[in-house]
């Protein structure tokens, strides 16, 4: 291969990189309603999150939410304000269809920029990875407690939009559901619901109403 070929190769492959990226202008899309739904996504019960987590009952009133792909069916409702400590979108996979993005978040001390300067965060395949040298700024459940991979499901296009503009280091705040996802195949997707579990299936899959950054 010549050498322009190469070039044009590894320039292709960038902008396809960055296409799907955090900082491309694509958006992509909430996952669309069985034509004739409603998926209107109410706001969970009133309470101020801010000391970590909030999870609420679901009223018998609410609905599963009908997605084209699969049904939502909420597990509990659920707030957060937290500090971003690290996104990874995805665009392949059967999640893919749901969640474009994962966002890493920590709540309490694992917010403060002296415990999480002696961390490495990462992300990759659905998972959230934290490793440190030496002793740990925290005693580990504590990390565990107060961190989590969550699967973020935006319920329109304007949650998708927000979704897309929020960064590492942004406190965010959220409003939705924890749900179970149900496919027509069967295939399942199910949320975590504790905060202090680990391993397969500790993620919460939120399907989120309201999003805000600060």
């Amino acid at each position: 291969m010549s050498l322009r070929a190469l070039a044009l190769a590894g320039l292709l492959l960038g902008a396809i990189g960055w296409w799907f990226s955090p900082y491309s202008p694509r958006t992509p899309a909430a996952p669309a309603a069985i034509p004739g739904a409603d998926i209107a996504c109410p706001l969970p019960t009133a309470a101020d999150p801010t000391a970590g987590p909030l999870q609420t009952g679901v009223p018998r009133d609410l609905q599963p939410f009908r997605l084209q792909a699969g049904t939502l069916t909420p597990l509990a409702g659920f707030r957060i304000e937290a500090r971003v400590l690290s996104r990874e979108d995805y665009s392949i996979g059967r999640e893919a269809d749901f969640s474009p993005t994962d966002l890493a978040l920590g709540w309490q001390r694992m917010r403060d920029d002296a415990v999480l300067a002696r961390l490495d965060i990462s992300q990759s395949s659905r998972w959230y990875r934290y490793r440190w040298r030496g002793e740990p700024p925290l005693p580990p459940p504590e990390i565990v407690r107060s961190s989590a991979n969550m699967h973020m499901i935006p319920s329109s296009p304007e949650v998708a939009r927000a979704l897309r503009a929020v960064r590492r280091d942004d406190t965010v705040r959220i409003d939705g559901w924890l749900v179970q996802v149900d496919a027509p195949d069967g295939w399942r997707w199910r949320s975590s619901l504790s905060r202090d579990d680990t391993g397969n299936g500790a993620c919460e899959l939120v399907y989120v109403c309201a999003i805000a950054t600060r």
